[in-house]
This record gives C-alpha cells, structure tokens and sequence, in this order.
C-alpha cells in the first residue's frame, strides 16, 4: 500500500470537526491519511484539534505553517468565506493538492487568480461543493444526456433555512445565501445543463438585522433570491435560496423535458432518490436512494483516492469560476435590473459509466 496521504487543515471550526473529520477518521482507519498539521485562529481549539478525536501532531495559528509545510500533501481549507482564496493559492503555489470548501473564492478577480494558480500548479484543486459524486446525481445525469426526457427546456432548483445564528461572515460582504446555499444548485444545474449564458433575478436583504453570536448586526449581503440562468438552446433554469425560509416540502432539483420530467427528491447535498417521468410510459417511476449514507463531504474521499491512483479529479475548477461568476452576475443584475452575460464556459462532466469509471469512488468505505 502507498504510504497515507499528509493532510494539514486550515479552519478547525464546526464544517472541520463535525463533518470532514467523519471521512478523515475513516481514512485513517484505512491507513490513506495521517493527520499531520491543523491551523486555527482561536487558539483555545488546539487541545480539541491535537486530541484522540482528531490526533493532529501539532498546532498552529499561522495558515502559512500549514501550506508551506514539508510533511503536508494536502491542504483541507474550512475557514470562513473570505479567506478561501487567499489561502487556496498559497497552498497550490506550495504544491499542495487542495480541498477548499464553497465558494472557491468570495469574488470574481480573486476566483480567476486561484483559477490561474490552480491551471500551473501540480496539485490538485478540488472545489466544494461535492453533488457531482452522489450516486443519485450520477444517475440523473445519464438520465439527461440519455435523452431520457428529452431535450430539457426548464429547470428549478431550492435550497433555504432561517439562517445561522453564529459567524457574523455569513452576513458581511463575501458572504450571503447564494455563496452559502444556492451554490449547491447552481452547481447542479451547471453539471447537468452546461455553461450559462446569461443571469438576471430578484436579489435582496429582506432581514436587515440579525442577531448573530449574541450581538445585532446589520446584514450587509444578500438573504432573499430568486436567480434566473439562461443555458443554450433557450433553456432556462431558476434558483430559489435565501436565508428567509422556515420549512419547505419541495423536490430539490426538478428538470422539464420535451418528452418527460426527472426530479430529486431531498436536497442536491442530501438526496433521497429521484422520480421520473417519461411521457411514453405515462407514469412517475420512483427510484429510492441507493446510498443514503453518502456524505455531503465526499470530496475528500475522492480527492485522496486520486491523489493515491494519480488520476485528475471530477471536480472542474473551470466550472467553480464559472458558478462565482454566475453568483457575482446575478448581483450586478440585481442591482442594476439588467442580464449580465457569463463570459467563462468549461468542460462538462462525463459521467456514464465506461468512461466515468474513475469515478468509482462511489464504491468506496463511508461512515456517516
């Protein structure tokens, strides 16, 4: 077996302790990762971080210790928004393989210098968020480019809650719902319909305050949106996100073809299978999930089984720049009550089987 892949984190706070540690764990158990450094500005977190639940050897509150380290692989990069960037193309710059959690960077100048590091570097960059690698995705994806409902013309996706009570950095500049939430979708649609053309929508504050760790504060971005996407061939899509949502019974992703309907049920992060319509059947078909243990942090179980096989990931960083600057667009539009053009394109995922085999990782160990 190839010896484990050195991971080093930036950011220990909940996505790191709660979620990613769940696959880490696992991957150490399997001798595929050792836990080598992990960086956090709350220095209070270092017995946490350095303790049998997670085993990191050492502690650091300098992200530079972490990517410039020469007993690290790989960087996991759970931080707040804002420093997403910045420390994704120091680590890429270093040589470091890279998972950085949604959004890749928090503009659009910042989103082409990653995307530019990442283009030179010999590491690898594998974006949040992960929805292409479930197995429910992979399996309405080929619904789709089957031409099992046709030729799609509409599309909807949802994705809301109230929004969090802690980090003030969900509501200052460089956060917002749709760099939060509606990211989710707009990367589903994308990976199922292809580059967007142009984007429009009704984006807001509707909550202008919020009490957030104990304290008011004024949100400065946006909580409230309903997001129009043109694609090609005149289809178009809307996202509806926010921080302005109690509870929803919806499908998460629904596509409307010419010769039928397919659409997930639960939430493109967190599927519970998917329906089917085809107008020569006549009938919905039900499809139960076939893995409902699947992580929404798979990411990092993909990324070390390429690092280990030295394949390229499925994540595209061509098509994270193009989901932020669909994201940035949208807001301009918002503003200014004009579509905005979307300039950058990329490569679409290829997800039938034969060829998508390196996307086996769909067979490998999962904890919950």
């Amino acid at each position: 077996m190839a010896d484990p892949v050195r991971l080093g984190v930036v950011g220990c706070g909940s996505v790191m302790q709660h979620s990613y540690s769940r696959q880490i764990n696992n991957l150490k158990m399997r001798n595929l990762v050792e836990t080598v450094v992990a960086c956090d500005v709350v220095e209070e977190r270092k017995p946490v971080v350095t303790g049998p639940d997670y085993g990191y050897q050492r502690f650091t509150t300098d992200f530079e210790d972490v990517v410039t380290a020469d007993d690290v692989d790989l960087v996991l990069v759970t931080t707040s928004m804002r420093e997403h960037g910045m420390v994704t193309r120091a680590a890429l710059e270093a040589g470091k393989h890279v998972l950085v959690e949604k959004p890749m960077s928090h503009t659009l100048e910042e989103a082409a210098a990653t995307l530019e590091v990442a283009r030179r570097s010999k590491g690898f960059l594998v974006p949040a968020p992960h929805v292409m690698l479930s197995p429910t995705y992979q399996k309405m994806w080929r619904h789709i480019h089957n031409g099992d409902i046709g030729a799609p013309y509409l599309a909807r996706a949802f994705y809301g809650w109230a929004g969090p009570s802690w980090g003030k950095w969900f509501y200052e500049q460089g956060g917002g719902s749709m760099f939060d939430l509606g990211v989710y979708n707009i990367v589903s649609l994308t990976g199922f319909l292809g580059p967007a053309k142009r984007v429009t929508g009704l984006i807001g504050t509707a909550i202008k305050e919020r009490i957030v760790d104990n304290e008011m504060m004024t949100v400065q971005t946006d909580d409230n949106v309903h997001l129009c996407i043109e694609f090609a061939n005149n289809c178009y899509a809307v996202v509806t996100t926010g921080f302005t949502i109690q509870k929803y019974r919806t499908p998460g992703i629904e596509v409307y073809g010419s010769e039928g309907t397919i659409q997930m049920m639960g939430e493109d992060w967190d599927p519970n299978g998917y329906e089917l319509w085809q107008n020569e059947t006549g009938a919905w078909k039900l499809y139960p999930e076939s893995d409902p243990n699947w992580p929404w942090t798979d990411g990092i179980n993909h990324l070390v089984d390429c690092i280990h096989n030295g394949q390229r990931p499925l994540h595209n960083p061509e098509q994270a720049y193009h989901v932020v600057e669909i994201i940035e667009k949208a807001r301009i539009a918002g503003k200014t009550g004009v579509a905005q053009t979307i300039e950058s394109t990329f490569a679409m995922p290829n997800l039938h089987p034969a060829e998508a085999e390196v996307a086996a990782h769909l067979q490998h160990d999962r904890t919950n």
